[in-house]
């Protein structure tokens, strides 16, 4: 086999592999969106009323306990840790969310809209995912569930930091960066866990 035709198989597996992950990236995605929607209709849009803080507070709780159920193997709640990381895609969807809107200095309450926002905001992140990936060759499958954790909760410290320093950053990433880092993580997680 000469070198181009050598090339063109290795592009080949990279293609596949990625579509793999765009498939599996969606599915997750879809539902973690359909319990958003379910939510958004018995509870209205409620979650409005959150600042970014207790936001990032609410996804602390989440991958806290899943570290702690991690490390201690008892669950005494009963629900299981899949739940808990979409939980902790939503809810940094809904971060995205008010951010957006914050800035933009409107409300809205319409159901309709808001799905559009978090689609919006899914699919911003999902793109940025396979942006990295590309550079990353999927390394991300080689890695342990709980690193992933381990990973949402920097994040979340770093959040917490920028949101203690009134939103200013010197040389990271914005508050909006970390929220999408810790999407994807999580949905690698969900990933990981479905494939084992």
């Amino acid at each position: 086999m000469n070198t181009k035709n050598m090339s063109v198989s290795v592009n080949s597996q990279h293609t596949s592999k990625m579509e793999k992950t765009r498939e599996q990236y969606n599915a997750v995605l879809q539902v973690c969106r359909n319990i958003f929607e379910r939510k958004n209709t018995d509870y209205g849009t409620s979650w409005r009323v959150f600042r970014p803080q207790s936001i990032t507070d609410q996804i602390f709780i989440k991958a806290q306990r899943i570290r702690n159920i991690e490390t201690s193997g008892t669950n005494l709640v009963g629900e299981d840790i899949e739940g808990e990381f979409m939980g902790i895609v939503n809810y940094s969807i809904i971060a995205l969310i008010q951010l957006q809107l914050m800035d933009e200095n409107r409300e809205t309450g319409d159901v309709k809209e808001i799905l559009d926002l978090y689609d919006y905001h899914a699919h911003l992140t999902r793109d940025l995912m396979l942006m990295k990936n590309t550079d990353y060759g999927e390394a991300w499958r080689d890695m342990r569930v709980s690193s992933f954790t381990d990973l949402i909760l920097v994040k979340i410290a770093r959040i917490k930091q920028i949101e203690d320093n009134a939103g200013k950053t010197i040389a990271s990433e914005g508050v909006s960066a970390n929220y999408q880092d810790i999407i994807n993580y999580a949905i690698f997680a969900l990933i990981r866990m479905q494939e084992k």
